[in-house]
C-alpha cells in the first residue's frame, strides 16, 4: 500500500508541513527508517534521530519546534501514539479471507457466518456459532456449542473448551486456552485429592485482546468473565471464576488465583501475584512483581512489594531499608563506646 503524505494527514486530522505528495508504504522507527517510510517522533529522547532520519514522512506534535532543518516532510498531529495505532493498523491490516478450508472439520449444528474464514486442520465441535468476518486460522480447536461473535481473530492453535462466549472484535493469540479446567480439588481424609468437576465457562466481552501462552480456566460453577477492552500480556494466568473489569490491562508472567474480582481500568504490571477471593478496586495500579494478599477498596490507588505496600509507603520503607546496613553500624559503634 502507498499512500501521499496528505491523506495521512486526512486520516489522522494532522497537517502536513513540506511536500504533500511524497509517498509512504510502510512504516518504521525513526533511526532505522528509510526513504519511502514513514516514522515518529513521541519521545524526546529520539529527537535527534529527526535530524538525520532518512524517513520521507516524520509524524510530530503540532507544538513541536525542531532545532535544526528537517529533510523529511512533517506531519503534525495532537496525540502521536494515538496516530501511530491508527497506522499501524493501516499499514498491518490484511485482506480478510471467508470460507471454510475442506480440510477442516466441522461439527453438526454448527452454523458458520459466510462472511467468515475457518483455515485448515481447524476442529469445530457441535452447535457452534461464528459471527460475520470472523478469521480462524490453521489448527484451531472449538468445542461444543462455543459462540464466537463478530470480527473475531483467533491465530493458529487457539483451544476454546465447550460452552465459553468469545466477544465481538476479540483476539487471542496463538495457543491462548479458554476454558480450560480450574484447579479444584478437594483433599480427603487420607491425604488425596479428589478432583471437583468444573462446570462452569468463560465469557469473554468484546474489544478483549489475549497473548500467546496465556490461559483463562473456567468457571466451577458460573462463569470467568474477562469484559469489555482488557488486554491480556503472553503468559498470564487466570483461573476459575475470576472476574476482570473493563479497560484492565495486566502484564506478562502475572497469575490471578480463583474468584479474585479486579475493578476496571487497573494497569498491573509483570510477575505479579494475586491471591483469590479478594477485590481489587477501579483504577488500582499494581508494580511489577508484587504480591496482592489483600483487597484493596480505594480507588486510583498504586501498589508495591511482597506483600505490596502503598507505592509512597513502599519507597520510603525502602529508602530506609538501603540504610540498615550503615545503621546496623552506627548502633554497634555508639554500643562499643558506651561499654
Amino acid at each position: 500500500m502507498q499512500i501521499s503524505a496528505k491523506k495521512l494527514a486526512d486520516l489522522l486530522g494532522g497537517l502536513v508541513e513540506g511536500d504533500s505528495e511524497v509517498l509512504v508504504s510502510t512504516a518504521s522507527k525513526i533511526e532505522e527508517a528509510e526513504s519511502g517510510s514513514i516514522a515518529f517522533l513521541a519521545n524526546p529522547k529520539y529527537e535527534a534521530f529527526a535530524y538525520s532520519t532518512k524517513a520521507s514522512v516524520l509524524l510530530v506534535t503540532k507544538d513541536f519546534k525542531p532545532k535544526e532543518d528537517i529533510s523529511a516532510t512533517l506531519v503534525r498531529v495532537d496525540d502521536v501514539y494515538q496516530s501511530v495505532s491508527i497506522l499501524l493498523k493501516q499499514f498491518g491490516d490484511q485482506e480478510a479471507k471467508s470460507g471454510v478450508s475442506d480440510q477442516a472439520i466441522v461439527g453438526q449444528g454448527t452454523i458458520i457466518d459466510p462472511s467468515a474464514f475457518v483455515d485448515h486442520f481447524t476442529v469445530i465441535g457441535n452447535g457452534v456459532k461464528i459471527g460475520t468476518g470472523s478469521q480462524i486460522h490453521s489448527q484451531v480447536s472449538i468445542g461444543d456449542n462455543v459462540t464466537i461473535g463478530n470480527n473475531v481473530l483467533l491465530y493458529p492453535g487457539v483451544r476454546i473448551y465447550k460452552d465459553c462466549i468469545i466477544g465481538d472484535n476479540t483476539i487471542l493469540h496463538s495457543n491462548v486456552i479458554i476454558g480450560s479446567d480450574g484447579f479444584g480439588f478437594a483433599p480427603a481424609e487420607d491425604g488425596s485429592y479428589k478432583k471437583i468437576p468444573q462446570i462452569g465457562n468463560v465469557i469473554l466481552e468484546e474489544d478483549v485482546e489475549i497473548g500467546a501462552n496465556t490461559t483463562v480456566d473456567r468457571g466451577t460453577m458460573g462463569s470467568t468473565i474477562i469484559r469489555k477492552g482488557v488486554k491480556l500480556d503472553n503468559l498470564v494466568m487466570i483461573a476459575h471464576n475470576v472476574e476482570i473489569g473493563a479497560h484492565t490491562v495486566i502484564a506478562a508472567q502475572t497469575g490471578v488465583a480463583g474468584s479474585a474480582k479486579l475493578g476496571e481500568k487497573c494497569v498491573i504490571g509483570g510477575q505479579v501475584g494475586i491471591v483469590g477471593h479478594i477485590q481489587i478496586a477501579n483504577g488500582t495500579k499494581i508494580q511489577a512483581q508484587s504480591g496482592i494478599n489483600k483487597s484493596i477498596k480505594e480507588e486510583g490507588t498504586s501498589w508495591y512489594g511482597s506483600p505490596a505496600l502503598n507505592y509512597r509507603d513502599y519507597l520510603k520503607s525502602y529508602s530506609i531499608f538501603r540504610k540498615l546496613p550503615k545503621m546496623q553500624e552506627r548502633v554497634q559503634n555508639l554500643e562499643k563506646k558506651q561499654s
